[in-house]
């Protein structure tokens, strides 16, 4: 493995409660449980770094409490950071509502993640060999579009992939069109893909599908590849821990339904522990593929 996984997307602190329900408008309901923990891009970098892969952390973080947090975290995954925080505010906080069935609800409350400026990505000189992660959520922040829009047309053959996220349809649709022009693998759910419609012409896209595991199109060709049966406790983080084992597998010259296999193992361990970063290790990957062979 001689790439990276250059991540751009928000790395933010997730508080999150396990409830038995959702409470109704105006309503209150009590956890059985409360943790600060860190999520959003961390949880694909930490994925990635324990499949082997070395990760760069492309994004802003702030200065205070959160931000030492995730930066105390990344450090324990072996993650390197390519700036510093940023002076004025912290990193923001996610707040994540898990209910008796495992399904997860957010509200997310931005901030240094938001603010990754052009003149911080431009310090950043990704290979050919490396892979750059790009999330949907940095276009939703003003300042990360406005960054990303002109860092990743000038990347020298970088493979770029890009995982919208749920709230793709706040996206302008231009800008989806137009990132997709530029992205070599996506990544994402089959609820996104309905909303992009007929897939692009992208090389590589693998939909996600819970459970049932993923369907891969590549070359004209769509490849249905099955999940491994678990009893899940936990949804939170599935999908991030999908994409970052998709990437590590990539770096290490996986073909992309080896990498697709594996990436399902991961997300099944995953929502088999509660919390956000649930990723497991090469070694436990190996068993379980090992194991349904």
């Amino acid at each position: 493995m001689t790439g990276r996984l250059v991540h751009t997307g928000q790395v933010v602190l997730d508080l999150v409660m396990a409830v038995p329900a959702l409470p109704p408008p105006g309503g209150d309901v009590l956890a059985s449980s409360t943790n600060l923990v860190p999520g959003g891009g961390f949880n694909v970098m930490a994925a990635a770094a324990r499949s082997g892969a070395r990760v760069l952390y492309a994004g802003s973080h702030g200065t205070g409490g959160f931000g030492d947090l995730a930066r105390a975290a990344l450090a324990a995954e072996g993650v390197e950071l390519a700036h510093e925080p940023e002076s004025e505010m912290d990193t923001g906080v996610v707040v994540v509502l898990v209910d008796a069935t495992g399904e997860r609800t957010f509200a997310t409350g931005t901030g240094a993640e938001g603010r990754l400026r052009t003149d911080l990505l431009d310090r950043i000189l990704p290979k050919k060999d490396d892979v750059v992660y790009v999330s949907g959520y940095s276009w939703l922040h003003e300042i990360n579009r406005a960054a990303l829009i002109e860092w990743l047309p000038r990347l020298p053959g970088s493979k770029i992939l890009f995982d919208p996220g749920p709230l793709i349809t706040e996206i302008d649709p231009g800008d989806i069109h137009d990132l997709l022009s530029t992205t070599d693998i996506l990544s994402c759910t089959a609820r996104e893909a309905e909303v992009l419609g007929e897939l692009p012409p992208v090389a590589v896209a693998v939909v996600r599908e819970g459970a049932k595991g993923c369907r891969v199109h590549e070359n004209g060709r769509i490849t249905d590849v099955p999940g491994f049966p678990v009893d899940a406790v936990d949804t939170t983080g599935a999908g991030d821990t999908h994409c970052g084992v998709l990437a590590a597998e990539l770096l290490r010259g996986s073909t992309v339904l080896d990498a697709a296999v594996r990436a399902n193992a991961a997300a099944a361990l995953s929502v088999t522990r509660r919390g956000p970063a649930t990723a497991p290790g090469r070694e436990e990957i190996d068993q379980l593929v090992e194991a349904t062979r």
